[in-house]
């Protein structure tokens, strides 16, 4: 039974092709460098992306980090509510 792409045990004809061109190159520009000229590549592009990044001013930290430290303490209380309010229904049901 064929569907609007093809036939699950027939493959399309363009995977087919795309394979085979997979399949003729061999390495590609990686191959081409030494381990250290990659790592050294890999470094390079790590620096290249912190330096797009747009840091907080230290205004913005502070206001950030007090926002989730409130946010933290409000989720220990609501979890500590209902943890005591289910231990209180627990001793209620079992004695």
């Amino acid at each position: 039974m064929a569907d609007a792409v093809g036939s699950i045990d027939m493959p399309d004809a363009q995977d087919e092709v795309s394979e085979s061109k997979k399949k003729a190159r061999k390495g590609g520009k990686r191959a081409k460098k030494g381990p250290l000229k990659r790592l050294g590549t890999f470094y390079r592009q790590i620096i290249a992306e912190l330096r797009k990044v747009v840091w907080p001013t230290r205004n913005q930290l502070t206001t950030y980090t007090t926002v989730v430290i409130v946010f933290v303490v409000i989720m220990i209380g609501l979890v500590t509510v209902i943890d005591y309010g289910l231990n209180h229904a627990a001793k209620y049901v079992f004695g």
